[in-house]
């Protein structure tokens, strides 16, 4: 990671954020399900921050941490499927879902640039 950025797990927003020189500047939100397992339904960057690959650095850091935890992650935001199909990430137990997979293949890029493709922007 450069320097400037770091990501970090708020629990009590039950999301980790990606933060540039101090300001938040994304976030990837997880829920427990009725299985125990950990879902992650959305991600998003801020445009201002767009560009930089800053989505792939929070979820890759999120999902190297839930690894370490030792937790199994469902990912249901097409950034992460779309990240996890792509990347390994050492420990990580992932449970597909079809339906999620399936959307992720057709969701819309909003940012073009490299590292960023699918991330959301904020829930209307």
């Amino acid at each position: 990671m450069s320097d400037g950025v770091q990501v970090v797990r708020n629990d009590e927003k039950s999301r980790y954020e990606v933060i540039v020189d101090g300001t938040v500047a994304g976030f990837t939100e997880f829920e427990p399900d009725a299985a125990g397992r950990v879902v992650f339904p959305h991600t998003e960057v801020d445009p201002a921050f767009g560009g930089r690959g800053l989505g792939s650095v929070l979820v890759g850091e999120a999902m190297a941490d839930e690894a370490t935890r030792g937790e199994t992650v469902v990912p249901v935001c097409p950034f992460v499927v779309t990240f996890l199909k792509g990347h390994d990430v050492a420990g990580l137990d992932v449970h597909w879902r079809q339906r999620d997979v399936e959307t992720a293949e057709h969701a819309p890029t909003e940012e073009k640039l490299p590292g960023d493709e699918g991330v959301g922007t904020a829930r209307g």
